[in-house]
């Protein structure tokens, strides 16, 4: 796969770790903390729907592209707004070390 242009990495996304803290109960609460600002280019790949709670949901998955970082793991987010991706696998494209392909979902509600 060839470089991208430089204008393919036209959205700027925050990478987000999660942070587990106690809640005093013996349970955790997630916080979403961010780890990073990136450049990347989010193409929608397959969309389905789904009920949730008797109420019709929609899940859409993505590929995003970024470059290259060792640190993005399935444990990850991304945010880019008020959407959120998750991510479900890191790809190293070309295994160059240069571009990672995530593939995420979004949840629709």
């Amino acid at each position: 796969m060839s470089k991208p242009r430089i204008g393919a990495l036209r959205h700027r996304i925050v990478l987000e770790g999660a942070a587990r803290a106690s809640d005093g109960g013996g349970g955790a609460v997630v916080n979403w903390l961010p780890v990073a600002e990136l450049w990347a280019s989010i193409t929608p790949s397959t969309g389905s729907e789904t009920i949730v709670a008797e109420a019709i949901a929609g899940r859409i998955t993505h590929e995003i592209l970024v470059r290259h970082r060792s640190d993005i793991v399935p444990a990850m987010r991304f945010r880019f707004g008020a959407r959120i991706f998750e991510i479900s696998a890191v790809l190293d494209v070309d295994e160059r070390r240069r571009q990672s392909r995530c593939l995420c979902r979004e949840e629709l509600l």
